[in-house]
């Protein structure tokens, strides 16, 4: 599970308006303080009125994308991503939106290539880096998604997507100690995330840490109860602690939401005997020491 970054306009390139229009500017600028609806209400207004400066369209368009994106519209979010993009090319922010958008669709070689336009822009933006290597992940780039999560920490440190992608990563590629301290760095930060707690139950159980494995699993399912690396992660942890019913039952819910799921946990570092035999009672999990 992957945790993606978008950027925020700030209220700065807006011209100065009057009575309802100001209202219109302040739903549409109202990030996470008000619904989404509101804000694309209040962004669809500003735009149509076809008032202000050109900077104060790249910013509603952006900002109504980004609410677009906050109730899963991705097509209407990639479309005003664009249109900010095409009014202002030279703004990193709506290229970083455009490729979370593009990243959520499935869309993969098209989020990466936004990714790099808003990097082009701005070598420093510590969450594109982020982006782009959640991008990576998804295609199993693991070392590549490394690289980009340690640029994107080395940026910004306290950047809680960055620190639970590296978690990831680094359980994936065997670094376990590292991707614990980076587990842990992101949960006392305040980090409540179903992505980070899955990341820190993987590593427990790739290091035969069954009962903490379980906490985790717990508490990411808590947060995301259809979360399949969870289940399966936990059916496992179950197996080992011998709870055959409860492992089984949790690997068959993860199988129905993700039939790859054997195949990812194999790939992840946890190789389980018998993939042939998915209806086999009995498991077998080869950690590593």
């Amino acid at each position: 599970m992957l945790i993606l970054v978008l950027g925020l306009s700030s209220s700065s390139g807006w011209a100065q308006k009057k009575g309802s229009s100001l209202k219109n500017v302040e739903l549409c600028n109202g990030s996470d303080r008000v619904s989404p609806e509101a804000r694309i209400d209040g962004c669809t207004a500003f735009i149509d009125a076809g008032e202000g400066a050109v900077n104060g369209f790249v910013i509603a368009y952006n900002n109504r994308g980004n609410a677009y994106s906050a109730k899963a519209d991705y097509e209407r979010a990639i479309k005003d991503f664009v249109e900010a993009t095409r009014l202002d090319p030279t703004y990193a922010k709506a290229f970083n939106n455009l490729g979370v958008a593009y990243l959520r669709t499935g869309a993969r070689d098209l989020a990466i290539g936004a990714f790099e336009e808003a990097l082009k822009l701005n070598p420093n933006y510590g969450a594109a880096f982020a982006n782009r290597a959640a991008a990576y992940l998804q295609g199993n780039a693991y070392d590549r998604a490394a690289r980009d999560y340690d640029e994107a920490i080395r940026l910004d440190p306290k950047l809680e997507a960055a620190r639970s992608g590296r978690c990831w990563t680094r359980a994936v590629l065997g670094a376990l100690q590292a991707a614990l301290e980076d587990c842990d760095i992101a949960l006392r930060s305040g980090a409540n995330s179903a992505a980070t707690y899955d990341s820190r139950a993987l590593i427990n159980l790739k290091m035969g840490q069954f009962s903490a494995a379980m906490d985790d699993y717990n508490s990411a399912l808590q947060l995301a109860p259809k979360l399949a690396s969870a289940l399966y992660g936990r059916g496992i942890a179950r197996f080992k602690l011998g709870d055959a019913v409860g492992g089984q039952s949790d690997i068959s819910a993860a199988r129905k939401i993700d039939a790859g799921i054997d195949e990812a946990f194999v790939r992840y570092g946890v190789p389980v005997k018998g993939l042939a035999d998915r209806d086999s009672t009995v498991l077998q999990v080869l950690t590593k020491p």
